[in-house]
């Protein structure tokens, strides 16, 4: 092949990728929630974030914070919400670059989840807080805020590192990239890599997640600007600032630690340590990897009555 028809065949490939990569871009305003309830905005630095409410207003307030992926969102609650919901006053946010939020070309960092969960806090009046994975740590390190002030934390696969220590700039770059890093997360954001993580890491039995719901992850990861945030996820800028146990430690609040006993990525002996060292309460589920809540709603539920209801740690 001569030069002309390599230069010929390299434009067209790129052209290709480029078009491929914008068919496969959806509009956010189309994306439904996974959740039923009331859908909401909450307005904060020119964004507007996404949330779901349900239940009894005069009930306890329960805010749900989904944990960090690339398709993250408040659906991580899907299996859980509508019978806590009869019981609850239930609030599920989508993270900012997440779900059916606003998805700005942020550089999204810990620091910026952690001011938009003490600003999304301190809107209710003493919550219960469930979080997960990254976002336990988020709020464990804005907890102490008094304009917060929580009634009880439940805390899922809490960490704080979650990606390259120290992180790789070079990475988030790439991935924030025109065509290159739309190709790439595209890759890492398809249904076969999907499909892979869950079974990995996420679920001890791959077969509870509903092809519906691997299809809705897939949604929710190529709406406009979604690789912005799982961008900074991806080369360890969403990492915690702050160190996990003196953050627990410093809550002026109950604090429960849910853990999947067969999880690899944190295994049960770091949940025994933060547990140990923090003077939290440990629940752990059998059969269960990083999402115990959803591989075992039933059972969640009943730890979590326990929690809002203060009988955890009788």
């Amino acid at each position: 092949m001569n030069r002309k028809r390599l230069v010929s065949a390299f434009a067209f490939g790129i052209g290709a990728a480029v078009g491929y990569n914008r068919g496969l871009r959806g509009d956010p305003d189309s994306l439904e929630s996974p959740l039923l309830g009331d859908p909401e905005s909450f307005p904060w630095r020119g964004m507007d974030a996404a949330y779901v409410e349900a239940g009894d207003p005069d009930a306890p307030t329960v805010v749900l914070v989904h944990g960090v992926n690339a398709a993250g969102s408040a659906g991580e609650w899907r299996t859980v919400f509508d019978a806590l919901a009869e019981e609850y006053h239930l609030v599920a946010p989508d993270l900012p670059g997440f779900g059916r939020s606003d998805r700005p070309p942020l550089r999204y960092s810990a620091t910026l989840y952690q001011e938009f969960l003490r600003e999304f806090l301190a809107s209710f009046e003493r919550p219960h807080v469930v979080a997960s994975s990254l976002s336990a740590a988020y709020v464990a390190a804005i907890a102490d805020d008094p304009d917060v002030s929580i009634r009880s934390a439940c805390f899922i696969m809490p960490t704080s590192i979650a990606g390259p220590d120290p992180p790789k700039t070079w990475l988030r770059e790439a991935i924030r990239s025109p065509i290159v890093g739309e190709i790439l997360f595209n890759l890492l954001a398809s249904k076969p890599s999907i499909r892979y993580f869950n079974a990995d890491h996420g679920y001890y039995d791959p077969d509870v997640v509903a092809e519906e719901w691997i299809d809705y992850e897939w949604r929710t990861a190529h709406v406009a600007g979604a690789r912005f945030a799982p961008a900074s996820f991806i080369s360890g800028h969403l990492n915690a600032d702050a160190d996990l146990s003196e953050a627990i430690t410093t809550i002026d609040a109950p604090v429960t630690l849910v853990w999947g006993r067969e999880t690899t990525i944190t295994p049960l002996s770091e949940g025994r340590s933060l547990a140990e060292t923090t003077g939290s309460t440990l629940v752990v589920f059998d059969r269960a990897k990083l999402l115990p809540h959803v591989e075992h709603p039933e059972a969640f539920r009943d730890v979590l009555r326990d929690v809002i209801e203060g009988r955890v740690g009788e």
